[in-house]
Order: C-alpha cells, then sequence, then structure tokens
C-alpha cells in the first residue's frame, strides 16, 4: 500500500546515516591527518594514532557539518572502523537525528550496525524507531521492526510498523514487508508488501480506503490503486462497493507534457441492482499551449441516463454533485496576440431533466466565433467585440447571428474628486434563420447606438464615533443611458433574457443578458454610497448603499408582460461591514415602489471570534418564489470535541433542503470526524449520506474525508486537527 509520510521519514532518515558514512578521525588536542580530515573532541583521549584511538566523555567526532557524539568513541585506523557506544547520536545540520545505544560502522566499506535506532525529524512530526538498523553499504539500509508514528513522545495510539524495512538510495525505492497500520492497538490496514518511493518521484500502489453510506447506495466502500505509468502519465483505479447497486468501476487517467495537460474519466457500474441498467459516465479534459500566444482546449462530459448524480454515482460523498443540470461538452481556440482576444468553440451541453420540472436545454453553439480589442488612443478609450453565432436546438427555431460593437469612451477626471465618462457605442445584429423556424420569422438586422454618460464625486472627512477614528466617504453617482426604441417581436431569442436587477446591473447599458434583446432606455440611476473606515487599520466598518433608477420614457421592449408604472425601479439599499474582528455582516433590501411592497431581500451575518468557532446566520426572501433560512457553523464543545452543523429550511416549500450534522474529537496525533447529510436531490427526492473519517495527523485518511462538503456549506469551516512545529530544541528520547 502506498502512504504520504513513509516516503519522508526514510528519506530523513536516510540523511541521518549519511552522517557518519564518511568520517575519518583526528584528535582534536593533537591533529592527526588522514585521507579524508575529521575532529574528534571527548573529556578524555587515549590510544596510538595508527593504531587505535579511544574517545570517552561526551566524545564527538565531527565532518563536513556532521557529527557522531556517543559517550565511548573508538576508531581503529587499520580496520577503518568506528565503534560507538552510550547515547550514540547521528545528525546533520538539517537537524535530524537518530540515536541508539550502539553503533559500529566500517568507514572504508561503509557496513555497520546500528542497535535500537531512534529517530527525530526536525521540522517534521514523525517520530521512528527500529530493534537494529543494518548498514549494507553507503546506499543500501536495512531496519528490522520498524515502527512510524506523528504522535507525541510516549504516545503511541497509532503506529505503522514493519517487519522489515529496505532502503535502496540508488533507486531511490523503499520497500517494507509485513506492514500494518495500527490504531490503538488494533490493526486495520495491512499488507505483507509495499514500496515507495525515497524522494518526490511517484510509485504505483494502493490509496487509503474511503467507506461511508447512503439512503440512495447503501454502504460504500472503495479502494484506490494509483499507477504511475510515466513522469508525464499515472491513472487511479477505484474499485467502489455499493451494497445496494453493485460495484462501480472509476477510470481516471492523467498526462502532462511540455505545453499540454490531460485527463480522462471512465466511470461504469454494470447492472445497477436497483435501476437494473448499465450506468456510465466519460469526461475529457484537455488543454494545449501553442506559439503565438494560441491555445486550445476541449471539456466533455457524458452520462448515459438524467439520474446518474442524482442517484449519488458521481464524487463519493459529495451529495451536492446532484445538483448538475447541464454536462458541458466544448472544445475550441484561443488566440491573444497584437492586443486581440480571439476565440472560436462549439459547444453543447447534455440537459439532465427531472421528469417532475423539466427544463429548456440551451442551444448549442456551432461554432461561436469572437474577437475583442480595447485601446487608448491619446485620452480616448476604443474598443471593439464581435462574435459570430451558429445556434442549433433539436425542437426550438435553430438560426446564426452575427453581432458587432464597437465603442469609443472619453473618461473626464477633474481633481480632486468628480469624474465624468461619456461613452458612445453602436450594436449591429443580423439573423440569418435555420431549422425549426415554424413562425416563419425572416432573416433580419438591427442596429441600435447605446449612449451613457457615467458620472460620480468622492468625498471623505476625519470621525470619531463610537470611541474610535474614521475616516468617512460619501460616493454618489449618476449614470444616464439613453438607447432608441427598435422593435424587436420578429428577432429570436438564442440567449437573452432579463438581467438580475442589483446594484451592478443598475450600471449597465442593457437590461437584458445576451445579445438577442436591446432594451430601450432613456434613463438615469442615482445612487450614493458611504463608508466608514478605521482610520488605524482601514476596515471598512460600515458600508450603506442606495439606488434607484428613473426612466423617462416607458420601456417597450420586454421579455415579460411589464409593470403598470415602469417610470421608477426598485429601490436597492445595502448595508454590511464588520463590527470589530469577530463579527461581519451583509444585507440588500429589494422594494418596489410602484407596488409599494419588498420584492426581495436577503441579510447573512458571521460570527467568528477565532480559527475553528464560527456562526452563519442567513435569511433570502423572494417574493412568490424563495423564502428560506440558512444557519450553519462550527464550534468547539469541549477541549476535545468540536461540532459543525447546517440547516437551510425552505419556507416556502415547507421542507429541509440541505442540511449537515457532525461531530470531531481530536487527540494529539489523530481526529475522528462523523458526519450526517441530507440533500433534495429532485422534485420529491432526497438523499442521506452518513460519513466516517479516521485522519491520522500527516500520515493518511481512513474514510470519506467531508473537508470539501463542510467547506463548500459552511462558511468560514476550517480543519482544526494542525500539529505545531516542533521546536528546534527537542531532546531525542
Amino acid at each position: 500500500m502506498r502512504f504520504r509520510v513513509p516516503s519522508l521519514f526514510v528519506l530523513m532518515l536516510c540523511c541521518g546515516v549519511h552522517a557518519a558514512d564518511a568520517a575519518v578521525i583526528a584528535p582534536a588536542a593533537s591533529a592527526v591527518q588522514g585521507e579524508t580530515e575529521a575532529v574528534i573532541e571527548a573529556d578524555s583521549l587515549s590510544g596510538q594514532r595508527d593504531r587505535q584511538i579511544e574517545a570517552t566523555g561526551d566524545a564527538t567526532l565531527r565532518k563536513d557539518g556532521k557529527l557522531i557524539r556517543a559517550d565511548r568513541l573508538l576508531y581503529t585506523p587499520t580496520d577503518r572502523e568506528v565503534d560507538a557506544q552510550g547515547g550514540v547520536v547521528l545528525e546533520q545540520q538539517q537537524g535530524d537525528k537518530v540515536s541508539g545505544p550502539h553503533l559500529h560502522l566500517n568507514m572504508e566499506t561503509g557496513r555497520g550496525e546500528m542497535e535500537q535506532p531512534q529517530f527525530r525529524f526536525q521540522g517534521s512530526f514523525g517520530r521512528a524507531s527500529a530493534t537494529t538498523m543494518e548498514i549494507l553499504d553507503k546506499q543500501h539500509y536495512t531496519l528490522n521492526d520498524a515502527k512510524y508514528t506523528t504522535c507525541p513522545a510516549g504516545n503511541d495510539d497509532w503506529q505503522l510498523k514493519m517487519g522489515s524495512l529496505q532502503l535502496d538510495r540508488a533507486e531511490q525505492i523503499g520497500t517494507a514487508r509485513d506492514a500494518s497500520v495500527t490504531f490503538k492497538g488494533v490493526p486495520f490496514i495491512y499488507t505483507p508488501w509495499m514500496d515507495f518511493p525515497l524522494d518526490d518521484h511517484r510509485t504505483s500502489g494502493f490509496l487509503s480506503p474511503t467507506y461511508g453510506a447512503t439512503s440512495n447506495s447503501g454502504l460504500d466502500f472503495s479502494l484506490p490503486y494509483y499507477w504511475n505509468i510515466a513522469p508525464y502519465a499515472d491513472a487511479t483505479f477505484v474499485p467502489r462497493m455499493m451494497s445496494k447497486r453493485g460495484v462501480q468501476l472509476s477510470n481516471e487517467f492523467r498526462y502532462l507534457g511540455t505545453g499540454y495537460s490531460g485527463e480522462l474519466h471512465a466511470d461504469v457500474l454494470p447492472n445497477d441492482r436497483i435501476a437494473n441498467v448499465n450506468r456510465e459516465h466519460y469526461a475529457i479534459a484537455f488543454n494545449k499551449s501553442i506559439s503565438g500566444g494560441a491555445s486550445g482546449y476541449l471539456d466533455y462530459n457524458h452520462v448515459n441516463d438524467d439520474a446518474y448524480f442524482r442517484d449519488g454515482l458521481g464524487t463519493p460523498g459529495v451529495l451536492n454533485s446532484a445538483a448538475q443540470v447541464n454536462l458541458m461538452q466544448q472544445g475550441g481556440m484561443n488566440l491573444n496576440a497584437d492586443g486581440w482576444n480571439s476565440a472560436v468553440r462549439v459547444q453543447r451541453y447534455q440537459t439532465l431533466q427531472d421528469p417532475l420540472a423539466p427544463i429548456v436545454a440551451p442551444y448549442a453553439r456551432l461554432p461561436q466565433i469572437s474577437t475583442s480589442t480595447a485601446r487608448d488612443v491619446s485620452d480616448v478609450s476604443l474598443a471593439f467585440t464581435g462574435e459570430y453565432v451558429e445556434f442549433s436546438h433539436p425542437s426550438l427555431v435553430s438560426g446564426t447571428r452575427l453581432v458587432l460593437n464597437p465603442s469609443v469612451s472619453y473618461p473626464l477626471v477633474f481633481e480632486p474628486a468628480f469624474y465624468v465618462t461619456p461613452k458612445l457605442a453602436l450594436n449591429s445584429s443580423q439573423y440569418i434563420m435555420g431549422a425549426n423556424n415554424t413562425a416563419g420569422l425572416p432573416n433580419a438586422s438591427r442596429t441600435l447606438p447605446l449612449l451613457s454618460v457615467d458620472s460620480g464625486m468622492f468625498f471623505e472627512r476625519d470621525s470619531h464615533l463610537f470611541g474610535g477614528d474614521y475616516i468617512q466617504t460619501l460616493e454618489p453617482r449618476a449614470y444616464y443611458v439613453y438607447v432608441p426604441y427598435r422593435n424587436q417581436d420578429l428577432l429570436p431569442n438564442f440567449d437573452s433574457a432579463l438581467a438580475d436587477f442589483n446594484l451592478t446591473q443598475m450600471f449597465t447599458e442593457n437590461r437584458f443578458a445576451g445579445n438577442d434583446r436591446i432594451g430601450d432606455a432613456n434613463q438615469v440611476t442615482l445612487a450614493t454610497t458611504s463608508r466608514l473606515i478605521a482610520d488605524s487599520n482601514g476596515a471598512e466598518r460600515l458600508r450603506v448603499t442606495l439606488g434607484e433608477r428613473f426612466s423617462f420614457s416607458t420601456p417597450q421592449v420586454n421579455l415579460v408582460t411589464p409593470n403598470a408604472n415602469t417610470g421608477k425601479s426598485d429601490v436597492l439599499l445595502a448595508v454590511g461591514g464588520g463590527v470589530g474582528k469577530t463579527l461581519s455582516f451583509d444585507s440588500l433590501i429589494d422594494f418596489d415602489p410602484n407596488q409599494s411592497r419588498t420584492q426581495q431581500y436577503n441579510w447573512a451575518a458571521r460570527y467568528s471570534p477565532e480559527p475553528g468557532k464560527t456562526l452563519n446566520l442567513g435569511y433570502q426572501f423572494q417574493s412568490d418564489t424563495i423564502q428560506q433560512v440558512d444557519i450553519s457553523g462550527q464550534w468547539p464543545l469541549s477541549q476535545r470535541w468540536g461540532s459543525v452543523a447546517k440547516l437551510n429550511y425552505s419556507f416556502f416549500d415547507k421542507r429541509i433542503v440541505n442540511s449537515i450534522a457532525g461531530l470531531e474529537y481530536n487527540e494529539a496525533c489523530w481526529t475522528v470526524r462523523l458526519v450526517a447529510q441530507f440533500t433534495t436531490t429532485a422534485t420529491l427526492q432526497s438523499s442521506t449520506g452518513f460519513f466516517v473519517v479516521l485522519d491520522l495527523n500527516n500520515f493518511m485518511q481512513a474514510g470519506l474525508d467531508p473537508n470539501a462538503t463542510l467547506k463548500q456549506n459552511i462558511p468560514g469551516y476550517i480543519k482544526t486537527n494542525t500539529n505545531p512545529v516542533i521546536p528546534p530544541s527537542v531532546v531525542i528520547p
């Protein structure tokens, strides 16, 4: 089996052994030069330099920054042998140490033996021991009855035990036999043989197993195998056993070369015992850099049924993968040269339908060609974007669209706090109708000028509020847009939709997303922002923004039925900031003055006094569609126990959308996490998962790590089992 840390610890171990390899003795008191210089220091030196030298009492041998320390050192020049006894320590400049009661070493052949070696590594978390270390030569070592752990001295809660460990520095390979990982004295992983690299090179072998349970699939167990094919390619094979469904075979192949990289995924579940069909997922990702600023890519994903992700057959333990609806299938090329950014791609989606809530599949772009540039000429900013797309759909009207959009703007800045930026753009679009044109839409064109003027001011002053010194700002802004009306009812709609009205969209030229609809406008947006900024550290303690859009004429281009009175837009009020270093909040209110009601509002607050302590509370309301509360947090229950939780409840649907509950127990060198998650996967479907992971600090994890899921669902979550750095003054036992 293959683990992460043994490679590191045996590498350091061998570095420690090298401390003795080339040492030739020269007494410190009366230096004697041999073939290689060395220095001995001791309380007492005796013997003859050409026969035998004995150093006793805090004896040390130094050579090239390396050191052998012992109560007694005995060196025989004729045989080139060193014998060290009593508190022997091998140490190198990096601080890695090997200690034992007895070391015998032949300096010429490199052969030797150390009894009961113990290893402690500077700047690392591990320690190791063995009954004997046989030094076969300067490149080969054997440790008998070796043990490794990241637990502190005196604590052996978990250990990696090896009957023998052979280290080949020539081939940079370590081989362990009769290896097992024990926890609280109980072995839970065993392998009769394993090998691993002694440096940063990869090697083939089994990875840590994962296990859990879900309501959709039952008990879930995976045992990955990693195959190091070549320095530029590898593969991972994952047999995944699900008690309710059968055995899924997941395969990942990766490759990396000069200027290119890629991944291939193939996941197959033969004869799903619940669905009684084969379940398959394929994915290809490829990127290639080409000289001259060009690059290419391919991103293709496919499953053979709509319920694949809803049934939990994606990444084990990631129930949120059920939210995948449109799988990307695209490829293309990009070119960035001489100030132009150009791209060509073909793109389509595989849409996974929920039978109780079907959606319209997006259009395919076969192909899409785009280009853009921006240049400054004197004080004038010139820009151009162009796009050609051929839209294709199996049931909706298809066609091609050409859009050309040049623009010119002239920023005017009046010091110190006033700016005006007029901009003129010309949007020209042409359409040629294609298949499925049942409405008989004619080929058409549309050309519209878009005029905008963005202006604002910035003021600040010193303020003393709430017992602190602040910089208070006032930032009024006015944004005018004029776009003449053109009847666009006979134009197809390939990719346009009414954009969400928010503080960013208020300051854009078009109220629609996409290029098929250009909204007529004669309007001005007025907004102001005020901030309180702490004078001591620049932190934003309070931010208030108020904005509204006023139309001088009723907009006539619409995709939905407009409100009866559209002279005024919704009023947006956003308030946010941070109270001290522990509490932050953010909120937005959208009020419709035409109907005298709140269209939507949301707010969120986070309390985080220190790492590992986080509480989040949020609420989201959207008229007639959304009313949800979101509560999540991470909090210690005691010195050892910690908790995580999340609840996302929809008052509108009267059901739980997503929930998580978990416990974490931390010891000095290991952590156990137990996490349960409930997720709504479809209109009337849900899934529950239960996952347990044993984390042996800085070594391996047994089980399915919920870290990614917890980070995604609980803002501010961090892993708490991080070890402190071992100080340089640690003494070897």
